[in-house]
């Protein structure tokens, strides 16, 4: 965002919270609090390797809220010695080889989009596989494709479009996050309900360990014991690099609708959905946002809650499919003011869809909404969650009212907002957002006690402390309490015998 943008939404900040804010412009890096590294890159390395300020800066931190906060303020104390850039399977194995000699720790870099402290290591070798992003093969006739872990969602889309073919695996994060990363961090995407997330796109897997390659073969399903792929599937960096995959396609869409349904209630939205999710139409889109999120992103400011409803294909048209989710809609109380809006081979008259597109133009504009709103020194933070639908309501009421309550001691003033992301016949993965003025120079302490209160609130309501972010440093607490005791236990063990140096980006998932 531009000063001028900022300015701008300052003002619109001061009057929904009735406190003045003031842009600070971030900290020049020539300014910045960089220490000196820990080590040096090795003469066998030194080629691939770079040290200067900038890439040490921009390879400390991810993206959340937290990571935003310290680079705003020049305070990059876990700065990487190095980061080293190869661009071939054996400069990955040669830094690996090296970090284990020498006992200094590598994280795997992709785009740094982690929000839960993923890439985040003092001293450690940062390790960019960004130098990694070719589509390798195309297989047009079981349509998959081999991809190098380090290629950037927009880059990739580019490699398959000349195919007639797309991942279609949008996050968020889409035009700064890579392959590998979403693998890594079983990244949801931005469809909700079927093929959303990258485990169900992920055919093979290869990836280099301290103790030899670790690659497995390319099948459409296999019952041959616990899934080889499934183990790398999340583990962040911990057991090994990914470099490659295998991962299954599909042809471009040709056919779209979509409508924004309004309903008097969240709650009353909340069985729409339900019954959407039952229904096997299988939306793409189905996000359900609070009256409050559908204020602030979908410009709808008469106090309703707003359903995004979308549904698309590369075969056939989806009025029908859209039609009978329009009757669910209505059966709900649900209603469509704007109507619906269909794409096709040839378009037809489209009605107005205007919350729904008001809806994605504000959901691709977050992220650079967010760094400004740092700059404001407002407090702005995300957590997701999923839980069953029985379970659902009491998870709303529980999270809302334990941040609803810090938030008023910690910063005074605040809202906290609730959309749904994805939709399963089983449950929903509730997103909820918070805002609040910070007070300059206290932002962490209070980020701290928002994101404790939270996540203690998600744990005791049923929900799993992450859906679709990761685990990473930020989770851990959290995460050692909802899983298993015997899984940390065989966890623990494969990280020592693939790992034994213990050098692949320690603290996350297990150990200290």
């Amino acid at each position: 965002m531009t000063p001028e943008q900022v300015d701008h939404l300052g003002a619109a900040v001061s009057g929904r919270f009735g406190v003045a804010v003031e842009r600070v412009p971030p900290c020049p890096l020539a300014e910045a609090d960089l220490p000196a590294a820990a080590v040096d890159p090795p003469s066998q390395l030194a080629a691939m390797c770079r040290q200067d300020d900038w890439i040490r800066a921009s390879h400390t931190y991810g993206r959340s809220y937290r990571d935003v906060v310290r680079g705003h303020q020049g305070t990059f104390a876990s700065a990487p010695s190095f980061v080293a850039c190869p661009t071939t399977e054996d400069d990955v194995t040669a830094v690996l080889e090296w970090c284990g000699a020498a006992g200094v720790p590598v994280v795997p870099f992709g785009g740094g989009s982690s929000v839960v402290g993923g890439v985040e290591l003092a001293g450690a070798v940062s390790l960019d596989l960004t130098g990694l992003d070719q589509v390798l093969e195309v297989d047009r006739t079981s349509r998959a494709a081999r991809v190098q872990a380090g290629v950037y969602g927009p880059d990739l889309e580019d490699q398959l479009r000349p195919h007639g073919l797309t991942l279609r695996h949008f996050p968020q994060s889409f035009e700064c996050s890579t392959l590998g990363g979403w693998i890594a961090t079983r990244a949801g995407g931005h469809y909700a309900t079927v093929y959303t997330h990258i485990d169900d796109l992920v055919e093979s897997v290869r990836a280099l360990t301290p103790i030899g390659v670790w690659e497995s073969r390319r099948l459409p399903g296999s019952g041959a014991g616990p899934s080889p792929d499934r183990m790398l599937l999340g583990s962040e960096g911990t057991l090994g690099v990914i470099t490659e995959a295998w991962v299954r396609l599909q042809d471009r869409v040709r056919w779209k609708a979509s409508a924004a349904a309004r309903f008097e209630t969240f709650a009353g939205g909340a069985e729409a959905v339900r019954a959407l999710s039952q229904s096997a139409l299988f939306p793409t889109n189905c996000r359900l946002l609070d009256p409050g999120e559908a204020a602030t992103s979908a410009g709808v400011t008469d106090g309703t809650a707003v359903l995004v409803l979308g549904f698309e294909s590369a075969d056939h048209p989806v009025d029908a499919a859209m039609a009978r989710a329009v009757e669910l809609v209505g059966d709900h109380g649900g209603f469509l003011p704007e109507g619906v809006r269909g794409t096709g081979p040839t378009p037809d008259a489209p009605g107005s869809a205007g919350a729904a597109e008001a809806w994605r133009s504000s959901f691709v504009r977050a992220p650079y909404t967010r760094d400004g709103l740092v700059q404001l020194g407002v407090l702005v933070e995300t957590f997701e969650t999923a839980v069953t639908w029985d379970r659902f309501e009491a998870l709303h009421a529980g999270v809302t009212d334990a941040v609803s309550r810090v938030l008023g001691e910690v910063c005074g003033v605040g809202v906290v907002t609730c959309r749904f992301t994805h939709a399963y016949p089983d449950g929903a993965a509730p997103y909820f957002t918070v805002m609040a003025p910070a007070r300059r120079g206290g932002e962490l302490s209070q980020w701290g006690d928002i994101k404790t209160a939270a996540s203690e609130a998600i744990l005791a309501n049923g929900g799993t402390i992450t859906h679709h972010h990761a685990v990473g440093r930020d989770h851990r607490p959290w995460y050692d309490r909802q899983r298993p005791d015997p899984f940390a236990v065989a966890l623990t063990s494969a990280k020592h015998s693939l790992d034994p140096a213990g050098v692949l980006n320690p603290g996350v998932l297990i150990g200290g």
